[in-house]
């Protein structure tokens, strides 16, 4: 069983019908699909799968640093986000991390993998799912080499206080901590910064991001990780196998950034439908919503007696199960924001699984 969204065809097997037929609420894609200007570039320059690409990937970080104005040496593109997770841990290899639970899985199966000790700090519906300052406490306390904190936070789509963000980042700072930051989703919240701007002033601090989810190309795969430590990033570099990243995922890195109308739109379509999406679950009696900011919604199934996943795929729908996610139960689930049309869908399902509507 995939510990991730998107396993389509596995599910499509398990009810008899095809991929196809499946609408899926499990991956967080954006549902405008592909830039066309992304479409336009691979189309005119299909000759670059004749070619290796270049080993260093210079035009990809070119057009990375431009975008962040930063460097090229502060940059390191890869596989998408996964890759690089996995990439600093090897870096760093920390005896001991600090993990908040609920949360992504491969940051722990990356630790695991340098034999490094895994702290919990445990997130629960009493504290509505949110860090506060007795992480900073349990960071003074511990000490532990890493932290992994994800901006918003994947499953429930929580952003942390900015305040206590600040604080985090200045106690990981004093006490020497690395501090891992995934912004795989922050490109969907138009108002947020994010960490990028602050790299210079904390050495110690890591910066993840990816590109699959909001130019929706979670087929070709592309994260980066930046930070203001170049020696760092330079030896990551020198670490890795060469040409992990395919000609046209470079290619789409060159250019999406630049693609405004895409990113406008994008933010047009999640300013209307999220909105939407959380009021209209809201109103089911027989679910718990957390008001996320991204471009996911986390609940809780409060009829125990119901598989909603297992419910939803009678329905052709396919839902992000949480009960693999430490400190979740099989009652906790993610359901993407899609289009208007299917994610009116899901809700005209689910008041038939519940009985109403």
């Amino acid at each position: 069983m995939s510990e991730h969204g998107g396993n389509v065809l596995e599910m499509a097997l398990k009810i008899g019908t095809d991929a196809e037929n499946i609408i899926d609420f499990s991956a967080n894609i954006n549902p405008l699909g592909m830039p066309n200007s992304l479409k336009t570039a691979i189309v005119a320059q299909l000759a670059r799968a004749e070619r290796y690409p270049d080993v260093e990937y210079r035009q990809l970080h070119d057009a990375l640093a431009r975008a962040h104005h930063c460097r090229p040496e502060n940059i390191m593109a890869g596989n998408g986000a996964t890759e690089l997770i996995y990439a600093v841990v090897q870096y760093l290899r920390p005896r001991s991390a600090l993990l908040l639970t609920p949360g992504f899985a491969e940051y722990r199966r990356a630790l695991q993998r340098v034999g490094c000790q895994i702290h919990d700090y445990p997130m629960s519906e009493a504290d509505g799912y949110q860090p506060d300052e007795r992480l900073l406490e349990r960071l003074v306390q511990l000490r532990p080499d890493c932290l992994f904190l994800a901006t918003p936070n994947n499953p429930t789509g929580l952003m942390p206080d900015t305040a206590l963000l600040q604080a985090i980042v200045q106690c990981c700072h004093q006490q020497q901590i690395a501090l891992i930051v995934d912004e795989a989703f922050i490109d969907f919240l138009p108002d947020a910064a994010g960490l990028i701007p602050q790299l210079a002033d904390f050495p110690r601090l890591y910066v993840l991001r990816s590109l699959t989810k909001f130019f929706a190309i979670p087929g070709l795969r592309l994260g980066y990780l930046l930070s203001g430590d170049q020696a760092a990033i330079s030896q990551m570099k020198q670490q890795r196998e060469p040409w992990t990243i395919n000609a046209f995922a470079a290619l789409a890195g060159e250019i999406i950034l630049d693609d405004q109308p895409y990113i406008q739109a994008t933010h047009q379509w999640l300013a209307q439908q999220q909105p939407w999406l959380y009021q209209q679950l809201s109103t089911l009696p027989a679910l718990q919503v957390w008001q996320g900011a991204a471009n996911y919604i986390f609940l809780r199934c409060l009829k125990p007696e119901i598989d909603l996943q297992q419910a939803l795929l009678q329905h052709h729908i396919l839902i992000r199960h949480c009960a693999n996610y430490p400190g979740l139960t099989r009652d906790h689930y993610r359901v993407a924001i899609k289009s208007a049309a299917d994610n009116q869908r899901l809700i005209t399902a689910l008041q038939q699984v519940f009985g109403h509507g």
